[in-house]
């Protein structure tokens, strides 16, 4: 993670989330409906549903809104069927993406992905094309000024934590999916505020882009972050300080 890559994406998001909370609670219930109706509505035993929930929650959905959502995922009400698909491609300058879906029109939803892709210097392709250059992880970030990394070490040393560094003072900590709950809990119980909490994929390499390249991926990103029917984007774009700080300024 070094450069403007995963955690650069992440604050993109989050500040682009910040000012469409109406676009993200609908990304949000699409997701604890069809973690629901894959693995059941107990979330003690419903992993998936348990961080869709908590993710809900952490973004002030309301509670009627989640348990809406969780009902019609068992079919305890009516609703939209939603399918979940994964796109994956290649960015311009070669970066690898990959996308996670969840839609009521799989010939809808392929026809404003393969069109992005083309329009804007990429392309899509083939099932399994870029998903081995990602590792299925789990990631916490808590906000600055809430600890260190020796105090978060020390707690955490025994429940396996895989990786932990500092960014903008932001503690990013990258965690095995079948220890990212417990760890999330402990985190939590003692009060510390989280501003991202998610099973993700970590890029293996990053991919380093010029400015035009940048510029490039990093519009097609935003665009495909906007698509309502897509959950999550991933990418092993880098990109230099000094270039997105040019890119900044022509913004």
């Amino acid at each position: 993670m070094s450069g403007h890559s995963k955690w650069s994406t992440i604050k993109r998001k989050k500040g682009a989330n910040d000012s469409r909370r109406s676009a993200l609670f609908s990304k949000l219930i699409r997701e604890i409906t069809v973690s629901a109706r894959s693995g059941g509505e107990d979330i003690n035993s419903n992993t998936r549903l348990r961080s869709a929930v908590n993710k809900a929650k952490e973004n002030n959905m309301p509670s009627d809104n989640i348990e809406r959502a969780i009902k019609r995922g068992i079919g305890a009400i009516e609703g939209v069927t939603y399918e979940e698909i994964r796109y994956e491609g290649y960015g311009p300058g070669g970066v690898a993406i990959m996308i996670d879906c969840v839609t009521d029109s799989r010939n809808r939803t392929t026809a404003e992905i393969r069109s992005l892709f083309s329009k804007h210097g990429g392309n899509l392709g083939e099932n399994g094309c870029v998903a081995y250059q990602f590792d299925k992880k789990g990631m916490i970030i808590i906000e600055e000024g809430q600890s260190d990394e020796d105090e978060i070490m020390e707690l955490l040393i025994d429940h396996g934590i895989e990786d932990i560094k500092t960014d903008d003072g932001n503690i990013i900590l990258i965690i095995s999916v079948d220890n990212h709950n417990e760890i999330y809990s402990i985190i939590k119980e003692r009060n510390f505020k989280i501003i991202y909490n998610e099973i993700t994929y970590i890029p293996k390499t990053l991919t380093k882009l010029n400015e035009k390249k940048a510029s490039q991926c990093l519009n097609l990103i935003e665009l495909l972050e906007d698509n309502d029917d897509i959950q999550e984007v991933y990418s092993n774009y880098d990109i230099p300080d000094e270039i997105m700080s040019m890119i900044s300024e022509g913004s």
